[in-house]
């Protein structure tokens, strides 16, 4: 029996309701979103770390860089309102925008872009891009105006200085950014419970504040592939970036997603170390490349999502030659190279960090080499054991592994990297490359690299790779390409 008193106060209910203005008895828009990613980052300061997870949570979002890399590849102000650029391509001149403030209530100024920059090229700087900052000179000429001064010429240093590595940072905080990160962007880190999530809270001091549609966000971390499957279909994940892209055709006939398939200037390899033997002798490494069919490892390890390389440089790019017919697919080819070196009964261990396009693509990998004579033992590592022992340590003899990093062909030149490849004729030909700003000559050198890194079969060459987004139909602003890893919480919203 229904009692007077909720007649009553159903009554008044919907008295006030009939009340308000003409839409507001509408359901307001969601203001919190919750996202995906496949790995948890080691830290939160991208400018300790090479893991590109940092970035993708922190990036435009808790940090700030002078410049912004949009989803097409082009450059736009960020931190700096503009800049200019000396004919040599050698100073750049950037003002600052003014009452540009950190979380914590410090200024942000010329000083701590000096600072921030000094900072990532120093002594002891764990930057992974610290040989290019080493080559600024920067000057602080007022609060709102600095001059960088490259010593080299790089037509691309505006697309740098808006990548993870070319964070401000405050210099009381910097040192404790890792766990504590303080930044000029729109969001503040909320909590981090680690091996579960990171959630960060719109920042009501951030400049453009008003602009944020967004109040709080919620960083999952998801390795299993079907259990991000899971997490999408029963909604507790609103949108997952660069998600495995296996069982991707359930969601393009459901009316509540969306699928977005990106492009990227990503590269994955199958990475060798090129000191250890018999690996330091170029007729295995290229008896290797000649094992893989590349086709085929897109096809299992890539789920399709992928386009054949040939050298260490995607199609997507600017100065791009098609190097694939070099140590082309060939078995028999393979085995008599092995026999030419002398190299019987090799056995070789791949290490597989825990994406699921590395532990899929050893699979296929280990099958192609067997059939050359080549053994291998699979060895699956977590992120953190990767990053200590075959990026730091460099022990490893193969390991599968997406560089996602735009213009990182200087890696070849950087002495002690992870890979052991050293060769005087690439830093020459690197050299003249970053020495040269007639663009014509510039792509004939950048061509000519691109065929070096190839005949050297430094590397298992793989396939650019394409990325998927699954999302809810109703979000809106989400990257539909991806020149960078990056989850820019400023440009979503809801519908």
């Amino acid at each position: 029996m229904i009692k007077r008193r909720s007649v009553l106060t159903h009554t008044a209910s919907l008295a006030a309701l009939a009340s308000l203005p003409a839409g507001a008895i509408a359901q307001s828009k969601k203001d919190t979103i919750v996202m995906a990613m496949t790995l948890e980052p080691p830290g939160l300061d991208p400018t300790a770390g090479a893991a590109s997870a940092i970035a993708e949570i922190t990036l435009y979002n808790i940090f700030e860089t002078l410049t912004k890399v949009n989803p097409d590849g082009s450059v736009s102000p960020l931190l700096a309102e503009g800049w200019e650029v000396s004919p040599d391509l050698r100073t750049y001149t950037f003002r600052l925008r003014k009452g540009v403030k950190f979380s914590n209530g410090e200024p942000c100024n010329a000083k701590t872009v000096k600072f921030s920059f000094d900072r990532a090229g120093g002594e002891k700087s764990t930057n992974k891009d610290k040989r290019t900052f080493a080559n600024i000179s920067t000057q602080a000429v007022d609060d709102h105006t600095v001059v960088l001064i490259n010593k080299e010429i790089d037509p691309d240093f505006l697309f740098l200085m808006g990548q993870a590595t070319a964070i401000i940072v405050e210099p009381k905080s910097a040192d404790t950014n890792a766990t504590q990160p303080v930044g000029t962007g729109p969001f503040k880190l909320e909590n981090w419970v680690k091996g579960s999530s990171v959630v960060m809270s719109k920042w009501d001091g951030h400049r453009n504040a008003a602009s944020i549609k967004l109040k709080r966000a919620t960083f999952r971390f998801i390795q299993d592939p079907a259990a991000q499957m899971a997490a999408l279909l029963s909604g507790d994940v609103d949108a997952f970036q660069r998600v495995t892209a296996r069982g991707i055709e359930q969601f393009r006939s459901n009316p509540k997603f969306q699928v977005l398939t990106s492009g990227s200037r990503a590269k994955t390899i199958l990475a060798i170390n090129n000191k250890k033997k018999p690996l330091d002798d170029v007729r295995v490494r290229r008896a290797i490349n000649m094992a893989l069919d590349r086709q085929a490892v897109i096809k299992g390890a890539a789920d399709g999502f992928g386009t054949p390389i040939g050298s260490y440089y995607p199609p997507s790019a600017p100065g791009y030659i098609d190097l694939t017919k070099v140590n082309a697919y060939d078995p028999e080819k393979a085995k008599a190279l092995l026999k030419e070196a002398g190299v019987n009964d090799l056995e070789l261990t791949i290490t597989l960090p825990p994406p699921p396009y590395a532990r899929q693509g050893g699979e296929v990998i280990a099958s192609m080499l067997g059939k050359v004579g080549i053994k291998t033992k699979l060895q699956n590592v977590e992120w953190a054991q990767w990053l200590s022992g075959t990026y730091g340590n460099k022990n490893y003899d193969l390991t599968i592994i997406s560089h996602v990093e735009p213009f990182d062909l200087g890696n070849f030149s950087r002495p002690g990297y992870y890979w052991n490849y050293e060769n005087p004729k690439f830093n020459a030909l690197y050299d003249k490359y970053k020495q040269t700003a007639n663009n014509t000559e510039r792509m004939k050198i950048l061509a000519d690299i691109q065929k070096l890194v190839a005949e050297d079969a430094v590397h298992g060459y793989l396939y650019q790779p394409q990325w998927v987004t699954i999302a809810n139909k109703n979000l809106k602003g989400l990257w539909n390409n991806m020149p960078i890893f990056v989850n820019d919480l400023s440009t979503i919203s809801w519908s």
